[in-house]
């Protein structure tokens, strides 16, 4: 059966024609804690409806207010158009006292209002009507990135004998350093940020290439068997057939 797509509308108007995929409904985001702030109830609660069916643990909030004193998450999804306050304002307060990351969901398309945002803090501008799929595959782009991001004094990941530094972007396998593609470091360090979780073909698609991506998800494939062939030993990455791959230490 087709998957489902939840179009929000410019006016506001919810539209779910079919039931998502199961294999979207990834483990790996059970825990994670999403703030929707949204004013139009016809917009927000088949949000939260569809973010909870992918996993996500949602609090719905309708005003500024309420979004700066709710308890912390993991992402906001944030509305521009709010009662009590521009949704800027609550960006700037938001970003001045964590780094929890934003995603701005608005009407309002003008390249201005995206550049004021970015600048602001947010870590992405999503425009509305757009595809429910889309925005799924972006709240977790950003959420890999930025548990990817590395501290000052954070070391190599270590995973068996295969060390990544995602501060020089080097990858040791028994001390010995692995020539790799730019795609193909993207891809091996987003399989590592979860060893042993398995990712989807369109969730490595969303992130290692573009949401937008179009072409044939073979290249995906491609790009797998060059790291297996690098790495020596196909063991390293798993195939889950019509599902995705897992990073995992050979046995």
């Amino acid at each position: 059966m087709a998957p489902a797509r939840l179009e929000l509308a410019r006016g506001g108007a919810a539209v779910t024609t079919r039931q998502p995929d199961r294999d979207r409904l990834w483990k790996a985001n059970r825990e994670v804690q999403v703030l929707v702030v949204e004013d139009d109830s016809a917009i927000g609660e088949p949000l939260a409806t569809g973010l909870r069916r992918e996993g996500f643990e949602v609090m719905l909030v309708q005003s500024a207010a309420a979004a700066l004193s709710a308890p912390p998450a993991d992402l906001v999804l944030l509305d521009l158009g709010l009662p009590d306050a521009h949704g800027f304002e609550v960006c700037r307060q938001l970003r001045a006292r964590s780094t929890v990351p934003i995603i701005i969901v608005t009407a309002r398309d003008d390249e201005t209002d995206r550049v004021v945002g970015l600048e602001l803090g947010a870590d992405d501008y999503v425009v509305k009507p757009f595809g429910f799929r889309e925005l799924v595959a972006r709240i977790r782009a950003v959420l890999r990135r930025s548990a990817a991001q590395p501290s000052a004094t954070s070391g190599p990941q270590v995973i068996g004998e295969l060390e990544i530094d995602r501060r020089t972007h080097r990858v040791l396998l028994a001390g010995e350093e692995v020539q790799l593609t730019p795609k193909e470091y993207d891809l091996l360090a987003l399989l590592a940020l979860d060893p042993g979780a398995m990712v989807t073909r369109r969730e490595i698609l969303a992130e290692v290439w573009d949401p937008h991506w179009y072409g044939t998800s073979k290249t995906v494939d491609v790009h797998i068997a060059s790291l297996r062939k690098k790495l020596g030993d196909p063991k390293w990455i798993e195939t889950s057939r019509g599902v995705g791959f897992r990073l995992a230490v050979p046995q």
